[in-house]
């Protein structure tokens, strides 16, 4: 007999005929020998009628009220769907989240989860009763005992809290759609519905706006060795698969608020090209990429600033060992990329720097913690370490270095993180005691590639970004640290950072610009309080564009496979659709192009890598 945990989102439970066939797929379930704990939504769109009864009452509703007026629609779908069950035979009780103990911290319409009290739980299921659990809300363990909710995403949440504080066998997701598509198949109709993906790889579509799955809860899942299934309510067919690696035990408590980093890693065997002052044009990446990618040369970072005039800079790490072959390609078609507006500039200026090192922080508990990367400039600043490149994912945070100050750097990470100093040969990785699985370094997964795997997994688009852009930094140690430490200070969560490689010097001072990306609802107050920053740092003036959407390609068996970047780049080019902004990571790579291009950019992009499937799907709006 399995322990499943299920969770049912609104529109699942969005009327009496719907809570009805979800106590007929709960009731099949329980028959099948099965102990079950199963976490509703509030039903339909109730949630969203509360906060609109609350904004005319108050244009400012106290965050505690919103929790204790919030909370009551999962009251409501808890109660009816038990209702439901033990019309149908089967036992069944309800709990709120304070009843069933899930514990979080003291933070109202946000909190995280510390623990969870299992053995009211425990004692029902034992009884041979359907748990039925509110999710998205819990209680705090202070005296006061407040509700609290956990924010968007929080049944999710809950559902796979509890899954690991109960070690069940398997968390299901029941959405409105089949399973975790390729793409979003509202704009791509030829989407293609996968049968599993890895957590690293739903990590990064849930962070690019995959609506399924929250990153909070496959973090969890990934943390705790939780196998998630997605699936559709309305249907039987199997869904998708999330697949998380064998952890390490670790406690459950203080389940969400884990330590932020638990790896640090390092590679000196990296040197950089940097092309500045290449157009910017349709194509160009394209034609660049592709030429390294005829040479079966693989890349590692790659970082596109934003324009100054009409020229960009372009700068890229590969191994040592090809740093030749890749100069040699750069240098062949730097005359090429010859700015057509503007014949006197000349051609685009190749540098190379055989001296460098990346170092990286990597862990799962950074997600939507805005101090986490600013930290981590502010170690590198405090030992007076530049940093030339910088590169963000969901789960890690790397930086190009001058190689002389790697040793330095990753002994200062190790001690800011409280990340035990115990390299694993030739992985060039130090873990701490607490992580939760092995990593492999960039170099050690080149060599071992896994081809089984396809390159490019899914296609997200982001049209919810603005772009802010702070020119003439001096460039110094430590710039970095106060801008993005300033972000974290004002809650601020920065996505795509890019520091560019071009160096002005203004009043004697050499400069750089410094281009990120943030949630367009955070874009005002970010503008407000750098432009109050500025004078002190000495920089230019602040820059913000909302006309922007991101589109990313995700998959893990991108890891050593050249030419993925350019085919990414070509699809762009064929459409005539602009790059703006370029970044990467190990399994994702993500272009800033104007808003009125995204979809074109997805679609295209999506044809290029062969993911449409054989049907056209049609889900709901």
């Amino acid at each position: 007999m399995a322990l499943i945990v299920q969770k049912y989102g609104g529109t699942s439970v969005g009327s009496v005929e719907r809570i009805q066939a979800v106590a007929q797929r709960v009731l099949k379930t329980a028959q099948m020998g099965n102990s079950l704990v199963v976490v509703v939504s509030a039903m339909g769109k109730t949630t969203d009628g509360l906060v609109k009864l609350a904004n005319q009452i108050s244009t400012n509703p106290s965050r505690r009220e919103m929790d204790m007026l919030l909370s009551t629609g999962e009251q409501v779908s808890i109660a009816l769907l038990s209702m439901a069950l033990q019309e149908l035979g089967q036992p069944a009780v309800s709990l709120t989240g304070a009843q069933v103990g899930i514990v979080t911290e003291a933070e109202h319409t946000r909190a995280r989860i510390l623990h969870i009290q299992t053995h009211r739980v425990e004692r029902h299921l034992d009884a041979g009763k359907v748990v039925v659990v509110a999710g998205f809300q819990g209680i705090t363990s202070t005296e006061d005992l407040e509700i609290t909710t956990l924010g968007r995403g929080g049944s999710d949440t809950s559902a796979v809290a509890l899954a690991a504080a109960l070690r069940a066998s398997c968390c299901e997701i029941y959405t409105d759609v089949p399973g975790i598509f390729t793409t979003d198949p509202r704009l791509v109709p030829e989407a293609q519905l996968m049968g599993e993906i890895t957590s690293d790889e739903m990590l990064e579509l849930a962070s690019l706006g995959a609506k399924v799955l929250h990153p909070r809860a496959v973090e969890i899942a990934r943390n705790y060795g939780v196998e998630l299934v997605v699936r559709s309510s309305w249907t039987d067919d199997p869904g998708t698969r999330v697949i998380s690696p064998m952890p390490k035990p670790r406690s459950l408590q203080d389940l969400e608020i884990a330590r932020p980093v638990d790896g640090v890693e390092f590679d000196t065997d990296q040197a950089k090209i940097a092309l500045l002052r290449v157009p910017d044009r349709p194509g160009v990446a394209a034609r660049l990429f592709g030429e390294i990618a005829h040479q079966a040369l693989d890349i590692d970072l790659i970082i596109q600033s934003i324009h100054e005039g009409n020229t960009n800079d372009i700068a890229f790490t590969v191994s040592k060992n090809v740093i030749n072959r890749a100069e040699a390609v750069a240098a062949a078609i730097a005359p090429a990329l010859r700015n057509q507006n503007n014949p006197e500039q000349g051609e685009a200026e190749v540098m190379v720097d055989r001296q460098i090192a990346k170092v990286s922080i990597a862990g799962a508990g950074m997600i939507g913690r805005p101090g986490v990367a600013a930290q981590m400039f502010a170690t590198l600043s405090s030992a007076g370490i530049n940093i030339q490149m910088i590169s963000t994912s969901e789960v890690k945070v790397s930086c190009v270095i001058d190689a002389d100050d790697c040793d330095r750097a990753i002994a200062l990470l190790c001690q800011t993180f409280e990340v035990n100093n115990s390299p694993l040969h030739q992985n060039r990785i130090i873990e701490s005691s607490l992580a939760e699985q092995s990593r492999i370094s960039t170099q050690s997964s080149v060599l071992h590639p896994q081809h089984s795997a396809p390159p490019v997994r899914g296609v997200a688009l982001d049209f919810n970004q603005a772009r802010l852009a702070i020119r003439h930094i001096p460039d110094r140690p430590g710039m970095a640290a106060q801008v993005f430490g300033l972000l974290a200070e004002k809650n601020v969560s920065v996505d795509m950072i890019i520091q560019s490689q071009r160096c002005r010097v203004v009043n004697g001072i050499a400069t750089r610009d410094i281009a990120f990306t943030v949630a367009q609802a955070d874009a005002a107050e970010a503008k407000s309080a750098l432009e109050k920053l500025a004078p002190s740092l000495g920089c230019g003036e602040v820059l913000v564009d909302t006309a922007i959407a991101k589109v990313s390609i995700v998959g893990s068996g991108m890891v050593g496979q050249p030419g993925i970047a350019a085919q990414m780049f070509e699809a762009l080019s064929q459409h005539q659709i602009n790059i703006q902004m370029i970044t990467t990571s190990e399994i994702k790579i993500s272009c800033v192009v104007a808003e009125n291009q995204g979809v074109t950019a997805l679609q295209a992009i999506h044809a290029a890598f062969g993911l449409a499937g054989s049907q056209k799907i049609q889900v709901p709006a």
